[in-house]
């Protein structure tokens, strides 16, 4: 995007807009993105996500279930271990 354009009013906080269009970001995310961290503030955009525990704390079966839904192949023969090292990388 040329810098001196404004991007419109609907986005609040113009100068995040253009650097995340600078970095090659849509129009429609850089726009989501910079009006969440002027209505939430820039550093609580970045740690919204999932609250689902770390893999170490689940049940053997729950990993095995979880492989299952994702399709990691040779799941039945796999170790706890195995199975959280194969989700990480799936």
């Amino acid at each position: 995007m040329p810098r001196g354009k404004s991007p419109g009013p609907s986005v609040k906080d113009k100068k995040l807009y253009e650097d995340l269009r600078d970095e090659g970001n849509s129009k429609q995310k850089s726009a989501r993105i910079a009006n969440a961290a002027a209505a939430r503030g820039r550093s609580s955009v970045g740690r919204k996500g999932g609250k689902s525990g770390d893999y170490d704390d689940w049940s053997k079966k729950d990993l095995y279930d979880r492989a299952k839904e994702v399709g990691v192949e040779g799941r039945s023969s796999m170790s706890k271990k195995e199975l959280i090292s194969a989700l990480r990388n799936s």
